[in-house]
């Protein structure tokens, strides 16, 4: 789960005089959101170590990057800051904007699960105040809700990734000149990902992933964190929590049924995994969707 002491964006906005935190939330798997005001600043990023998703909701027009100073923002407009990137701005007037801070385990999920390409070859391509109407909408939604309420705090948690996977499928190029050392081969890649699916329902022990592979456990795990962005176990219950929430939307069957169906081991394993995860229990998350 996010840390705001680790998010090296929300904590420069936190240093400045000019500006106001008006809400904030960790929304579970590595996604935080805030809401804030500021004005006449100026406000640098130096190689943060998440991603960081903004809208502007009010104000903007005497917002300018510092190199790019006739480039105005404006309501509705969106900045996509990768990981690592640099940035300085200067807020001339008053503007109201909003943050979704995701860390890159969650980007390298986001990454195998829509792209099925190694999070290590793709960057997320930076953009400032890019018009996007269906994004600018779903922020507006996000920033609509009570992220303090558990219901509507997972209601949130279901649009910040749905403004993560619109920017994976639409600001997402292939990193350049990158050479790629170590990782499973795309055959064992695929061999591997398709088998932890196809099986999420049983045990799956490191020594069953790797001989797929024909490597031994300690190579496999180096080489699969390599390829995935992530170690193997953190991979499968990351599969495993998505499969349960699509079931938990989608069907009635009791949360026993939906926990074996998912490779828990019980009902009570499955949802403190649940809540460690999403911060709300299986049965709070299914009314929140009814």
């Amino acid at each position: 789960m996010a840390q705001f002491e680790h998010l090296q964006v929300f904590q420069s906005m936190s240093r400045s005089p000019n500006a106001r935190l008006h809400a904030m939330a960790e929304l579970g798997n590595g996604i935080a959101v805030a809401r804030w005001s500021n004005a006449h600043d100026a406000r640098d990023y130096l190689a943060p170590s998440h991603h960081t998703l903004s809208c502007y909701l009010a104000g903007g027009t005497g917002t300018f990057r510092r190199e790019q100073p006739g480039n105005k923002g404006a309501p509705d407009k969106l900045c996509i800051l990768p990981a690592e990137h640099q940035s300085a701005w200067i807020i001339n007037g008053e503007i109201q904007l909003a943050h979704l801070y995701i860390e890159q385990e969650q980007f390298a999920l986001g990454a195998m699960a829509l792209l099925d390409r190694e999070p290590r070859s793709l960057q997320l391509e930076e953009a400032t105040f890019l018009e996007d109407a269906e994004q600018s909408a779903r922020f507006r939604q996000l920033c609509a809700l009570d992220w303090q309420e558990p219901g509507e705090r997972l209601l949130a948690s279901s649009l910040a990734h749905q403004l993560l996977d619109h920017a994976l499928l639409n600001q997402v190029g292939m990193r350049q000149g990158l050479r790629l050392k170590g990782g499973l081969a795309p055959l064992q890649r695929k061999r591997v990902r398709e088998f932890i699916e196809q099986h999420l329902d049983t045990p799956l022990p490191l020594s069953q992933l790797a001989a797929l592979c024909a490597l031994s456990e300690y190579h496999f795990a180096r080489m699969f964190q390599s390829s995935f962005g992530l170690p193997p176990h953190r991979y499968v219950l990351a599969r495993r929590l998505a499969r349960a929430c699509q079931m938990l939307r989608q069907s009635s069957l009791p949360l026993g049924e939906i926990a074996l169906a998912s490779g828990f081991a019980s009902a009570s394993h499955f949802s403190n995994r649940f809540r460690q995860a999403l911060g709300a229990t299986p049965g709070q998350y299914r009314a929140a969707f009814l």
